[in-house]
């Protein structure tokens, strides 16, 4: 049942993100490249395995679930904050060409009107 819901939001996480990656303005798209980096580190996690729902200590004193992967939950924790630095960097320079342009529509940044 887990995988199934995981599965619904990974799905609406990918359309939010190509629906604003397919937009004029260029926050929305550093949004949306953002939003389906997220949903492939929940994905990463998703597969990393839901066979022992434990954490890692549980199974310390003999009985209890295996734990789970901890490597997986470290990529995806080093994923996020790498994101966060590339998603601020690229609204950071967004930012930059708007004070440079006077827009951030990407039709009059291009030249095509």
């Amino acid at each position: 049942m887990t995988q199934v819901f995981l599965a619904g939001v990974l799905g609406v996480l990918f359309s939010v993100g190509t629906y604003l990656v397919l937009r004029r303005d260029v926050v929305r798209v550093v949004w949306g490249i953002t939003i389906i980096s997220q949903s492939a580190n929940v994905y990463l996690v998703t597969m990393g395995g839901f066979d022992g729902l434990g954490p890692i200590l549980s199974g310390h004193g003999g009985g209890g679930p295996p734990p789970t992967d901890p490597i997986v939950q470290a990529l995806v924790l080093t994923a996020i904050v790498i994101g966060f630095g590339t998603t601020a960097l690229a609204l950071v320079l967004t930012y930059r060409v708007y004070e440079e342009h006077g827009t951030i529509d990407m039709y009059e940044l291009g030249g095509n009107r």
